[in-house]
């Protein structure tokens, strides 16, 4: 039925520094079947590179190819448009941008800043795109979990900056349809022959559904109990990621 899966992160193979039970062991046997396996992800505090280590040192088996993340798309889409940003970033990827021209900035790119959320910031963020330049999003995400709690991610923020500049952000991670395509076609299947497996009712059941994909919902990560009413679409939904494994397998 399904010829690729495409797997969430944090909220479904790990919360903060705990392995998901079963998680190794599900990635392992999806990436030993015939599925083309991607791990898609708007996580914007550690690079690529990072979330790779991460993951070899939790235990999973995957290639950094198979790593989509928001921030590299973002990057892509300002270097496309010769765009001069001004970002609200993490430090732990600041250099990842470090190269591009943020001079005189005619852009805006928000992500996940953390504390970089501060008055300042957002107030200059908002007068830039109150006088016309793009607002580029690094997702629509409310919130994460991590170590056990929920926290705000960068989509309040991303709307607050929308709603005062009477202006519209360019999304660039999930739940953005031109994000899930390009993942897509990085394993030349058809979009509804697709699992997205993610803890998200949104950003990645919701989000996948509308770009033609197909969803499964995980009782891990944010999960908050009868998210799965949420999105009237048929979609999955089941306790944790092995069980999601065993349902694309059968």
């Amino acid at each position: 039925m399904y010829q690729a899966l495409f797997f969430d992160l944090s909220g479904v193979l790990y919360d903060g520094e705990q392995v998901i039970p079963g998680a190794v062991e599900a990635i392992a046997r999806a990436q030993a079947s015939d599925l083309e396996v991607r791990f898609v992800t708007n996580t914007s505090r550690k690079t690529c590179t990072q979330i790779y280590r991460d993951l070899i040192r939790f235990g999973f088996s995957l290639e950094l190819g198979q790593i989509f993340t928001a921030p590299v798309a973002a990057k892509a889409l300002l270097k496309q448009h010769h765009w001069r940003p001004y970002c609200l970033l993490h430090d732990n990827i600041r250099s990842e941008f470090a190269d591009l021209d943020q001079s005189d900035p005619n852009a805006v790119f928000i992500s996940d800043a953390e504390a970089g959320f501060c008055y300042e910031a957002l107030d200059k963020a908002f007068q830039l795109c109150h006088s016309g330049a793009p607002l580029i999003g690094i997702g629509l995400n409310r919130y994460f979990k991590s170590d056990g709690k929920l926290h705000l991610d960068a989509g309040p923020f991303i709307r607050a900056i929308e709603y005062a500049a009477s202006t519209e952000a360019i999304i660039v991670g999930k739940p953005s349809a031109d994000f899930f395509a390009q993942v897509v076609r990085s394993v030349a299947v058809p979009a509804d022959k697709v699992l997205m497996v993610g803890d998200d009712v949104f950003g990645d059941v919701e989000g996948a559904l509308k770009a033609g994909l197909q969803a499964c919902l995980v009782k891990t990560g944010k999960y908050q109990p009868n998210d799965e009413q949420l999105v009237k679409e048929p979609f999955l939904c089941v306790d944790s990621v092995a069980e999601a494994v065993d349902c694309a397998l059968c």
